[in-house]
């Protein structure tokens, strides 16, 4: 199976989410929370470089709990500019 490339906005939405992960994790190594969370630094040090624009939910959920951070606060974090995340819209 051959993924289609990812668009501009993906691009951008991923670069989002790694600067979020970043500044979450300050002052904390990336091998520390590699450590707790079960997500490879190597995975980490890609989403936040913004070499892995889509990671899966699991290694999302994961950093997020290890971070303390919501989902609901990613999906905001790094939804397009005056979009607002699904889960707002239904609300």
């Amino acid at each position: 199976m051959v993924r289609p490339p990812l668009s501009p906005q993906e691009h951008a939405r991923g670069e989002r989410l790694g600067v979020l992960l970043r500044e979450a994790r300050r002052p904390r190594s990336m091998a520390e929370i590699a450590a707790i969370s079960g997500v490879p630094a190597e995975t980490l040090r890609k989403i936040e470089t913004g070499r892995i624009a889509t990671p899966a939910f699991f290694t999302v959920a994961a950093l997020a709990a290890t971070l303390g951070l919501s989902l609901e606060e990613i999906a905001r974090h790094c939804a397009m500019p005056g979009q607002e995340p699904a889960s707002a819209l239904t609300a």
